[in-house]
């Protein structure tokens, strides 16, 4: 997988693009897999979460470590036994338990999505707005290209206030005088 693109870098902060941040390919799984494969792949990989795709490889949902947390509240089986999971703070918590239901009855949907031209502002907004942390880059008929977390967005402010310290270090201070 790849992460911010280098022309990411070398646009002004407001004008970066969906196309620039994201990571690409997207990490998907079918959504006829199981709970239990699914949440060993999440902690086998060491993500937060990924795609739920269909038959044709369209978006169906999104699976998160939250999801999970979620649901490992409630009653598990209907017996008052609560089936657990492991927790997004890394406790492992017996997942052999995990029942074998298809992810689809568990994930999240519908995923909130862009085009690669969406603004870094945009991305930003609608993260918020739906209280998530990844928004899905689509093109041509909601086929997923790439995928912009809120960490993206964290290395580009941490990048441009970089580049603005080492600017801001390179400019002469008011009222002194330049070496010749």
């Amino acid at each position: 997988m790849k992460t911010a693109t280098p022309r990411a870098a070398a646009r002004p902060f407001l004008a970066l693009t969906a196309g620039d941040l994201m990571t690409a390919p997207v990490r998907t799984i079918p959504q006829e897999m199981s709970l239990r494969e699914a949440a060993q792949l999440l902690t086998r990989d060491r993500i937060s979460g990924v795609l739920v795709v269909d038959a044709d490889g369209q978006c169906a949902g999104d699976l998160s470590s939250s999801d999970f947390v979620t649901w490992a509240g409630r009653d598990g089986n209907g017996n008052g036994t609560v089936i657990h999971f492991i927790a997004p703070w890394g406790e492992v918590i017996d997942i052999d338990d995990c029942p074998d239901s298809e992810i689809r009855r568990y994930m999240t949907g519908p995923v909130v999505t862009v085009a690669p031209a969406a603004s870094i502002g945009e991305l930003a907004q609608k993260m918020v707005a739906a209280h998530i942390h990844r928004v899905l880059v689509v093109v041509d008929e909601n086929r997923p290209e790439g995928i912009v977390t809120s960490t993206d967005i964290l290395a580009a402010v941490a990048r441009t206030a970089q580049e603005a310290a080492v600017q801001s270090e390179r400019k002469p201070k008011k009222g002194s005088r330049a070496r010749r």
